[in-house]
């Protein structure tokens, strides 16, 4: 039965992820992946609410929504691409701002779930 609670906030993840992705990259111009870096720090604190919450939706929305919604593999992929076009300082940044963000919204999120 756990099995089936992953998969369905998978379904839901997953085109989430890319419907945000594409609707916010869409309203910038530019070389920075701010598609990803908002499902990704979305992602995070939602994690973190959960985490705070100790919530029993924990494989349903912890690891089936945001598994699917959160990709660390388009993020490296990313990151890569920036590097390797020339764009260093964008590709050091998304490194440093994701991360940090990520970081941030999980510590967050596990803090508004405690209040």
């Amino acid at each position: 039965m756990n099995w089936l609670l992953v998969v369905g906030g998978a379904l839901v993840g997953a085109p989430l992820r890319y419907l945000t992705d594409r609707a916010v990259q869409a309203r910038h111009d530019s070389v920075f992946p701010w598609g990803t870096f908002t499902v990704n720090v979305t992602g995070s604190l939602i994690l973190g609410l959960l985490t705070g919450a100790a919530t029993h939706l924990q494989l349903l929305l912890g690891t089936g929504l945001c598994g699917a919604l959160t990709t660390y593999s388009t993020f490296s992929y990313e990151t890569l691409r920036l590097a390797e076009t020339g764009a260093r300082l964008q590709a050091a940044l998304n490194v440093a701002v994701s991360v940090t963000a990520g970081v941030a919204a999980a510590f967050a999120g596990a803090a508004l779930a405690r209040l």
